[in-house]
């Protein structure tokens, strides 16, 4: 799904205007993205956490060439799922296995409210 899809679609469930769901979109993930700079993480219960993790430095091998190559450290943005949602993803799974014509914006919505 593109942005732009799921403005649409927010902008159907809320009857908010795609403009007004665009900017709030846009604002959320400039939130997010501040906290991780902040050193914050970022909780949607049943959802998922956004964090940081620090990446130790380490040494590699290039497959092709077999040259070893040292990889500095780093900081990485991770995302732990939610039960919730990991729920609703193996629930989904299974239903996709036995309906080849689903429908992501009927299905979405109706898993989503329950």
């Amino acid at each position: 799904m593109k942005k732009a899809d799921f403005i649409r679609i927010v902008s159907e469930r809320t009857s908010l205007s795609k403009k007004d769901v665009a900017n709030v979109i846009s604002a959320s993930v400039q939130t997010i993205q501040d906290a991780l700079i902040s050193g914050h993480s970022v909780t949607f219960m049943g959802f998922g956490t956004f964090d940081t993790i620090e990446r130790a430095p380490r040494e590699t091998t290039l497959p092709g060439s077999k040259q070893k190559v040292k990889v500095p450290a780093r900081t990485s943005v991770r995302f732990r799922v939610g039960k919730r949602l990991k729920t609703a993803v193996a629930n989904l799974s299974e239903q996709n296995k036995t309906n080849k014509n689903w429908n992501f914006d009927q299905s979405y919505i109706n898993n989503i409210n329950k």
